[in-house]
């Protein structure tokens, strides 16, 4: 689940079953990436994994992960500048809060409805070429979106459309992303540690720099960037080439429909057998609905309308600031339930859309983003660590595909609702409320035990290991008996 990303985040494994095509030398040497990157330097040497893929510890730091890290690293900056393009873009030309709650729900509908069945694809296919597609899909997208604002001519259906297929080539990209971390790194929570902190690097950067793009030069300058970044991101997967699985655990290929099929439903049985992650999810739609959806178009429109550009740059900045802080906890923190400890540190976010509902100042807007910031990085680590060290190898794209589909399938309802929303009620009344969301949400989560009581994988077992359900006890015992075999 990504708050940002998103995330919420932001937050599959594609190491189920793309091993066998994905090893094939490719330009580079042996590189899969998602932004892991920066743990390695405190860690040094990673802990043997708890799913017992292999057993010796594998330093993060390698040249294939550094290429991941730079291709994650970079198009997020992308996609961190393109909220103020978008909303100043289009209230330049006219449109208002509802435009620009449309714009985003088109990216995030078509993201949503068709991340599973990209989930299921990635574990047929290579996920690294699925992946490369789909940059090269949106270096075009963003190319002309670029070149329509630099025109002057911009009609809200023709960005609404761009954003649709930059959601479908989202959709195809994502679930190999979150595969790419238990193929890499034996510290699974510290690697999303480093991903987290690399993700929050280039939210400071990224609105600062659209800010200043957007007063310097136009909001097409920004469009152009976004689109250059994936150019970048797509080059380094080009260059990377991915650790070989364990036999029989490659892509499946081209089995046909009823084969295509069966996998569909073999992952949502697999997703619905575990309490703790449909509970989540079930709660998450509430949370895009109420909090997250109206909060990223509402923000963005009151704050560039009320004091510019770049104060919204400053804000989304000071957000990734929290982020970073919320990773370097996550580095360190240990929690033994850790969906109980980021549902607690969820209860920060509700600063962010309440200072700006309240109509605070920017500093105390600032501070606000950055203590949201620090919560939701560190409920993300948490979230993402557990699904990828709970969840077997083998159903790990599709389990990932099930819960970005999940977690973000009300955040496009909840944007298209924003601009109505606040016409009716005002957009600060709007944001107020959302606030006070941010406070049920966490109570909701610790309210399941499933959900409050899951053990952390690499936790010791005394005991009967309360809070796992059934679900989660038989991903544990696979692990097990994967690692008697290997080790």
């Amino acid at each position: 689940m990504t708050g940002t990303s998103s995330q919420p985040s932001q937050p599959s494994h594609e190491g189920a079953r793309v091993g066998a095509q994905e090893a094939e030398p490719s330009d580079g040497a042996v590189c899969e990436q998602h932004d892991i990157v920066a743990h390695a330097e405190a860690a040094g040497a990673v802990a043997p994994d708890s799913r017992g893929r292999e057993g010796g510890a594998r330093p993060v730091w390698s040249r294939d992960f550094a290429l991941f890290f730079v291709a994650r690293a970079v198009a997020r900056l992308g996609d961190t500048m393109l909220p103020v393009a978008l909303a100043a873009g289009l209230l330049q030309h006219g449109y208002g809060a509802g435009a620009v709650g449309l714009a985003m729900a088109a990216t995030a509908a078509a993201f949503a409805g068709l991340v599973v069945f990209g989930g299921v694809i990635a574990d047929r296919f290579s996920t690294r070429k699925l992946m490369i597609g789909a940059d090269l899909v949106r270096l075009g997208t963003q190319s002309l979106a670029a070149a329509l604002f630099y025109s002057g001519h911009v009609v809200l259906w023709q960005i609404c459309a761009i954003g649709f297929v930059n959601g479908v080539a989202g959709a195809v990209f994502q679930p190999g992303v979150a595969s790419t971390v238990p193929r890499l790194a034996s510290d699974i929570q510290g690697a999303n540690g480093a991903i987290r902190i690399a993700e929050s690097a280039a939210q400071l950067a990224g609105p600062a720099l659209a800010g200043l793009l957007v007063g310097f030069a136009s909001p097409g300058g920004v469009f152009a960037a976004h689109a250059a970044t994936y150019a970048v991101s797509a080059l380094c997967l080009l260059l990377l080439r991915l650790p070989p699985l364990a036999p029989g655990s490659g892509p499946t290929g081209h089995g046909g429909g009823s084969a295509f099929r069966a996998d569909l439903v073999e992952g949502w049985r697999e997703f619905r057998s575990r309490t703790w992650l449909w509970g989540v999810i079930a709660v998450w739609c509430l949370y895009m609905i109420a909090v997250w959806g109206p909060t990223v178009p509402l923000v963005a429109t009151e704050v560039v309308q009320q004091h510019g550009p770049r104060a919204y740059g400053l804000l989304n900045s000071a957000l990734g600031a929290g982020t970073v802080v919320g990773g370097l906890f996550a580095l360190r923190l240990r929690p033994r339930r850790m969906l109980r400890a980021g549902a607690l540190a969820l209860f920060a976010f509700a600063g962010f859309p309440a200072t700006v509902g309240a109509g605070l100042g920017v500093p105390a807007m600032a501070a606000g983003a950055a203590v949201a910031g620090a919560g939701m990085s560190f409920w993300g680590v948490m979230w993402a660590t557990s699904v990828q060290t709970q969840v077997p190898p083998d159903v790990l794209n599709r389990i990932h595909a099930y819960d970005v589909a999940g977690s973000l399938a009300m955040m496009p309802v909840g944007q298209a609702l924003a601009g109505p929303a606040a016409t009716a009620l005002g957009a600060d009344h709007v944001l107020l409320v959302s606030g006070a969301m941010s406070f049920v949400i966490p109570i909701a989560l610790l309210s399941v035990p499933a959900i409050r009581g899951l053990i952390r994988a690499d936790a010791p077992t005394a005991g009967s290991g309360t809070g796992s359900d059934a679900g989660s006890r038989s991903g544990a015992k696979r692990g097990r008996a994967r690692r008697e075999k290997t080790g």
